[in-house]
């Protein structure tokens, strides 16, 4: 926590902000994202986390919350109240005097975006009559840096959460064999992840995802009924956290039909196309780069390997949250905002999902995470080089 929190004084320092204010309420219920990196902990009643790029930490809270915060991150000066935030938070701007104040609301990016608007309306009311009311702007990009450079820390993290994913891939492939259900073998990833004390990465309705054979319920949805037929191509899309920090990973099967002693020419296409896809696109990765090229890169091989395009971007953020906001590898789209011009920073933990359709077979799609480098980028997890044949 303390590690997060210095490191945002310096991003602070870097982008000229003077103060970064998160301003929240009764988090268990109305959480904003970046408590998880600078406080560690909820509070029930209106506070200030206050972090200034001179150094200073403080945070104002309810008194009954002032041991927690103190509990779970130590950097803070902690200041009570009573009856209302409302004069020790003027207090500390008038002590500070910040002309630039970050606050957390934006557009473009989820993970800056956790201030309420009941909370937003309440500091403009504070802050009337003061000099501070015109200072306020987004944090998107100070978040989005915070997040997004992960220290040694949080690499070993993600990393012990990859292998212990790519340990139950493993027994999934000895596990799994045609007539059995999306369901069923969903409920055996789920057995594994609970053996190993893990929880999933994502919502436990769709995590792990299990998609079988043509026409499969889609990306986001959670496994069916379904059987897996011979002849069916099988995609899983599931990750753990592990102390704080989750894996994202996809991987894809082959079932042989009888008398096949490997897949058929299609599949193969279609996997080799994936893979290679990702192999350009991870060649190209680089600090400074702006997302959208990376994208192209990846979505052009597809499209001219004779497939349709995917519908979604070849590559997000991965951290606390498999969806861990600001830049992505994705298409200049209008529902992705901004997102595609941010420039690629080093330490930044990426997905490379492209997917194709084999027609009548199934999806094909591999899922790999890599972090960006000086120089380039590296796989955290070792590629699926090939399919895998049951």
């Amino acid at each position: 926590m303390n590690e997060k929190i210095e490191q945002a004084i310096k991003i602070m320092q870097e982008q000229g902000v003077d103060m970064w204010l998160t301003f929240v309420r009764e988090t268990s219920a109305t959480p904003d994202p970046v408590l998880d990196l600078i406080a560690g902990t909820n509070v029930v009643w209106p506070s200030a986390f206050i972090l200034t790029a001179s150094g200073q930490a403080t945070a104002i809270v309810g008194s009954l919350d002032m041991q927690t915060v103190r509990d779970h991150a130590s950097r803070y000066e902690v200041v009570g109240y009573r009856d209302s935030v409302r004069q020790p938070l003027l207090e500390a701007l008038a002590q500070y005097q910040p002309r630039r104040i970050a606050i957390n609301y934006s557009t473009n990016d989820v993970m800056a975006d956790g201030m309420s608007h009941g909370m937003y309306l309440m500091l403009q009311e504070y802050l009337q009559d003061t000099p501070y009311a015109s200072a306020l702007e987004t944090s998107e990009a100070l978040v989005a840096a915070l997040r997004g450079r992960k220290s040694p820390a949080e690499l070993a993290r993600i990393r012990r959460a990859i292998k212990e994913t790519l340990d139950i891939y493993d027994q999934v492939t000895r596990y799994a064999k045609p007539g059995m259900s999306e369901q069923a073998l969903a409920a055996f990833i789920t057995e594994q992840m609970q053996a190993k004390g893990l929880t999933p990465a994502w919502g436990a309705d769709h995590c792990p995802s299990v998609f079988t054979g043509p026409d499969t319920a889609g990306a986001h949805a959670g496994p069916t009924g379904r059987l897996i037929e011979p002849g069916h191509i099988m995609n899983i899309d599931f990750g753990v956290r592990f102390e704080g920090y989750v894996s994202d990973l996809q991987r894809t099967w082959y079932f042989r039909r009888p008398g096949e002693q490997e897949a058929p020419a299609e599949v193969q296409k279609g996997f080799k196309t994936i893979y290679e896809a990702i192999q350009k696109a991870a060649a190209a990765l680089k600090p400074g780069v702006e997302g959208w090229t990376i994208d192209h890169i990846a979505r052009q091989h597809i499209v001219d390997a004779g497939y349709e395009e995917y519908p979604h971007a070849l590559g997000h953020q991965v951290g606390r949250n498999a969806h861990d906001g600001a830049g992505l590898l994705c298409p200049i789209w209008e529902r992705y905002k901004n997102l595609p011009y941010l420039k690629v920073e080093v330490g930044q933990v990426y997905t490379l999902e492209p997917r194709l359709t084999v027609a009548g077979r199934g999806v094909v799609t591999i899922e790999e995470m890599v972090v960006v480098t000086e120089s380039g980028c590296e796989f955290l997890s070792p590629p699926q080089t090939e399919l895998i044949v049951i």
